[in-house]
């Protein structure tokens, strides 16, 4: 007998209405939204437990805004207006939330590729394969983080970890270490290993702090009503109203009144033991922490053939354009304003199940007819 005939037979695709790809705070914002409208939905997690990439974020983390403006639909995170929460309040947050609304997860399961068919598409898996009529992309953009290209990067001895992978100060005491980005995650991680290290800020620009008295509520408040001046076809109210300023969080107002605050404006070059800076002065580096933001994590949708030369995908709001059946959550701005928060995705999460809803039944309605015709 042959080896191929002795090999067990690849099981057949399953069958589905809609598969949510990916696991964590967008995933389950739109599965709670899926479930109120009684939808035949599957989430696939890649992760081994609940909580999403919050389980990869640096340990000390704070959110930075209270925990009732950090909270998913249905059921707010615990303390209310005045606790702000850590990474570990929202793993926990997100593990139970998944359990009360018993949404339907199968972990771990890598999503391989998702390929247009007739009705729907063909989702591949390491552990098999799925029909779903529709699909969700919820990746998020954690597994792709960005560090940008800098002239003699590859002869630098030293070491270079990005917020991704960044677990703490302690594994840099002592050291001389540069913190590259001007955002949120930049002034948070530069604060902390300033206690323990011979730190330097580098921003691209000046980073733009916000008072003390402001926190993450009013930079949702002021994409709630850019998102309302968009319905109304009216003029973006706050153009340069993104998440990149900077929150003052416990930690950083302590790295301002040590007198430590302050970032520089980038490095020319690497070389092989530190940087040299415009005007020629060469600094030693030990450890460089890139806090330079992601990319969307699309690889899955690459056989589709549909992404942009900036990896993005066009959408309307969350539908995608090119691939019908196919929705786009939590990406960020070019997927909803604020998006890509706790609280912000609420938003696009109920307006794409809406949409799914919508869809499967007109799919419905024009197969019933198709078969009445034949």
């Amino acid at each position: 007998m042959s080896r191929d005939e002795t090999a067990s037979p690849r099981e057949s695709p399953r069958y589905i209405d809609t598969l949510v790809v990916g696991g964590g705070q967008s995933a389950l914002a739109t599965a709670y939204f899926l479930r109120r409208w009684k939808v035949n939905y599957v989430v696939l997690d890649d992760q081994a437990t609940a909580g999403g990439a919050w389980q990869r974020a640096w340990p000390s983390l704070q959110l930075f805004s209270p925990a009732q403006w950090s909270s998913l639909p249905g059921w707010p995170m615990r303390g209310g207006e005045a606790h702000y929460p850590s990474r570990d309040d929202v793993v926990t947050y997100l593990r139970e939330y998944e359990a009360r609304y018993e949404v339907p997860v199968e972990r771990p399961v890598h999503v391989t590729g998702v390929v247009s068919q007739v009705d729907g598409f063909l989702v591949s898996t390491d552990s098999g394969d799925w029909l779903a009529r529709t699909v969700i992309s919820a990746t998020g953009s954690w597994r792709s983080p960005y560090v940008p290209c800098y002239p003699g990067q590859a002869s630098f001895r030293g070491r270079q970890v990005h917020s991704a992978d960044y677990g703490g100060a302690q594994a840099v005491r002592g050291q001389r270490v540069l913190v590259v980005g001007g955002g949120n995650s930049g002034a948070q991680i530069y604060a902390e290993v300033s206690h323990v290290s011979e730190a330097t800020w580098v921003a691209l620009r000046a980073p733009s702090f916000l008072p003390d008295d402001i926190d993450g509520r009013v930079l949702f408040e002021r994409a709630t009503a850019r998102w309302q001046a968009a319905q109304r076809g009216l003029p973006d109210p706050y153009p340069d109203s993104g998440l990149g300023h900077i929150v003052m969080v416990p930690s950083v107002r302590d790295a301002r009144e040590r007198g430590v605050l302050h970032a520089v404006r980038p490095f020319a070059r690497f070389v092989d033991d530190g940087v040299v800076w415009d005007d020629g002065r060469h600094s030693a580096v030990d450890v460089v922490i890139w806090c330079t933001g992601f990319r969307p994590s699309l690889g899955h949708l690459q056989p589709l053939s549909i992404a942009q030369d900036d990896g993005r995908i066009r959408v309307e709001g969350t539908r995608c354009i090119d691939a019908p059946g196919l929705w786009l959550v939590g990406y960020g701005e070019w997927t909803g304003y604020a998006s890509a928060t706790l609280i912000g995705v609420m938003r696009s999460a109920r307006a794409t199940a809406q949409e799914v809803v919508a869809f499967l039944g007109a799919r419905s309605t024009a197969t019933t007819q198709r078969c009445n015709d034949d």
